[in-house]
């Protein structure tokens, strides 16, 4: 798969994100002094269609991770509307919710802190089915753990196991199958490969992409690597300090960038030719010197094509 995947879009988003904005701080500290206030994510829009994968790449702290986080409701917008399946989700009561966690999931970037070291991983996937109800008997949530284990590629036998147990890779295996457990229709793929060895990252990749296949799933796929995002995603969100500055199709934003800032990521990709590589310069791009302005809209400059500006 390459920038080349694409995919028909179907009429009517499963995600809506309309001018989504999440500050952390402001006010006065326990002692009074005034406490600045951060913009981590600052009026995002963007939409996801069923069964697309919509990459999510910019810096460290460029607020990639805070949008997924604020998407599912972990964290609470400061503004903006959130529309899941029709249902806008942005300020309703935890029991409200609930219904509508199981159609979302997240996978978080380490496999090892997401589980509980106390329980075995049966029991770990298993939780969400006791928590929604579902498959209610021992004998039954035993059968469907079972079932998820080998749908990611573990042996049944393992559920009995600890997390302190397997390797990086099996323990995300194990995080896959619980956020499968209750047949989601979207998730949020928080940078799930990141810790795990270079081999190991390609098989967790083509895992996720085997189960959007099999499962119709939607993914928002926020990732450091560019090679896998275009690899995986059908579309990409180009982030920068809070603010998304291009959107668009994969091939659309690998082979014709817009944004200064995406020209220079895309350009600080390692090519594997040391008479290449020895000769490449990477475009500079210097965050202070170029600020965007705060009435900056994406703008259209191809098909589903947009930069900021």
């Amino acid at each position: 798969m390459s920038a080349e995947k694409t995919m028909a879009m179907p009429d009517k988003p499963l995600v809506i994100v309309d001018r989504l904005s999440k500050t952390f701080g402001g006010g006065r500290s326990l002692f009074g002094a005034a406490v600045p206030a951060l913009k981590a994510v600052d009026n995002v829009s963007f939409e996801i269609f069923p069964g697309e994968t919509l990459g999510l790449v910019g810096e460290s702290g460029s607020g990639k991770s805070t949008t997924g986080r604020v998407l599912l409701q972990l964290e609470e917008p400061t503004s903006g509307d959130i529309i899941f399946n029709g249902q806008n989700l942005t300020g309703l009561s935890k029991a409200l919710l609930k219904p509508h966690r199981r159609n979302m999931q997240i996978i978080f970037q380490d496999p090892y802190s997401s589980l509980n070291p106390r329980m075995t991983v049966g029991e770990f996937v298993a939780e969400p089915l006791i928590v929604h109800g579902v498959a209610g008997n021992r004998s039954e949530r035993n059968d469907r753990v079972a079932a998820l284990f080998r749908k990611v590629g573990l042996d049944p036998s393992f559920m009995t196991r600890y997390p302190h147990e397997f390797s990086g890779g099996q323990r995300q295996r194990v995080c896959i199958a619980r956020g499968i457990a209750l047949d989601p229709a979207f998730i949020v793929a928080d940078e799930p490969i990141t810790a795990l060895d270079v081999s190991i990252q390609a098989q967790i990749v083509n895992l996720f992409q085997d189960l959007q296949d099999e499962l119709g799933l939607t993914y928002l796929f926020i990732a450091h690597d560019l090679s896998m995002i275009r690899y995986l995603c059908h579309r990409v969100a180009v982030m920068l300090r809070g603010r998304i500055v291009e959107i668009g199709p994969c091939e659309a934003i690998f082979e014709n960038p817009q944004h200064p800032y995406t020209k220079a990521l895309l350009s600080a990709i390692p090519v594997p030719d040391p008479k290449v590589e020895r000769n490449r310069r990477p475009i500079a791009f210097d965050v202070e010197a170029n600020p965007t302005p705060a009435e900056a809209v994406l703008t259209p400059v191809g098909d589903r094509h947009f930069v900021l500006r």
